[in-house]
């Protein structure tokens, strides 16, 4: 989503989880286990701190990155925050065989999904500018969806 929507503005793209591994040298999930979900934040709070310096980019962050005060206020006070809300149910068929995902490495991933969902999502309609509920739209539409918020707000001209 963020790729296309980065290409469709003709902005820079960061997937702070691709950056933050790039840093690391291994993948996440390798770091979560060996480090543990604090160490994590620490990189990924770091790693939000740098992305959040250039206005003009697009940014997809993991799904637990608002769990860090200093990360909200990053986001909301440097950039445009679109949260993109999925039911818990929705993002269980789309990850279900998602082996990358720590979180979710558990005995009932659904149940995981709405413990996680109900914790995140007060953080992120506090952080986000724009709220969109995704529902199954391909990502052309909800690229689209996400262009007219911008261009009615009036972060871009169109």
């Amino acid at each position: 989503m963020g790729r296309q929507l980065a290409r469709r503005l003709q902005l820079p793209f960061y997937d702070s989880d691709h950056v933050i591994e790039h840093q690391l040298g291994c993948s996440i999930r390798e770091y979560f286990e060996r480090e543990g979900e604090a160490q994590f934040r620490d990189v990924e709070e770091s790693v939000i701190d740098q992305l959040t310096q250039n206005p003009r980019c697009v940014v997809s962050t993991g799904g637990g990155v608002v769990l860090r005060p200093a990360n909200r206020q990053h986001l909301h006070e440097r950039s445009h925050v679109i949260y993109l809300n999925s039911s818990p149910d929705e993002l269980f068929r789309r990850l279900r065989h998602d082996m990358n995902r720590p979180l979710l490495q558990v005995a009932d991933p659904l149940g995981r999904l709405r413990e996680l969902h109900a914790i995140r999502d007060p953080l992120y309609r506090e952080t986000a500018h724009f709220i969109i509920e995704t529902g199954r739209p391909s990502v052309a539409t909800l690229v689209n969806m996400i262009v007219m918020q911008l261009e009615l707000s009036g972060v871009i001209q169109s």
